[in-house]
């Protein structure tokens, strides 16, 4: 008979999550998570099998709190330009005022792109942001193709704030995205 969890899957990818992005993707190992946890480094290896699995388990966790993050936005925000803004602002509120912490994100992106289903995953992401996009953008003739604009925009918008560092990243990002929908014309 097995003995009950201490801590449920999700209690436990957390943990797993706080470790690959405090110490990195190539630090979480089944020793560091298991200090982190709690629990014996063999409990782990029972659970995931091998670090690729608890890697692949805990970005997979951290893909679905965004997906819920991304929805529960999509829900609040109008469906306008600005509810569009809103939307991505909101999305990089996980980087704090903090420049480091974009840049550590970055590292568990590049575990992104070596997994193909946490790629996939990553695709889905993306598509279903281009829809709500979309959505707040309709009235252009092309929604889909500014939407896709706008989130690479909005990526580099992260990525240059990052060098620079100046306001918030919300702050930072409104503007950017403010100044790329002027720029359209149409929008400002």
């Amino acid at each position: 008979m097995p003995r009950p969890r201490t801590l449920s899957d999700e209690q436990l990818l957390s943990i797993a999550l706080g470790v690959i992005q405090s110490e990195g993707p190539d630090a979480a190992t089944f020793a560091a998570v298991a200090k982190a946890s709690g629990l014996s480094a063999s409990t782990l290896v029972q659970r995931f099998v091998t670090k690729a699995g608890m890697l692949r388990a805990a970005l997979l966790y951290a893909w679905d709190r965004l997906d819920a993050e991304t929805a529960r936005l999509a829900d609040t925000m109008p469906k306008t330009p600005d509810g569009a803004i809103a939307l991505l602002a909101g999305l990089s509120l996980d980087y704090g005022d903090n420049p480091a912490a974009y840049a550590e994100g970055l590292l568990l992106l590049r575990e992104d792109f070596r997994d193909p289903v946490l790629r996939a995953r990553g695709a889905v992401w993306g598509a279903t942001l281009t829809r709500a996009l979309a959505e707040r953008l309709g009235q252009e003739k092309e929604p889909q193709i500014i939407a896709r604009l706008m989130l690479s925009q909005w990526q580099g918008a992260l990525l240059w704030w990052g060098f620079s560092s100046e306001g918030s990243v919300a702050d930072y990002v409104e503007q950017e995205l403010r100044l790329f929908l002027a720029a359209l014309g149409s929008f400002g």
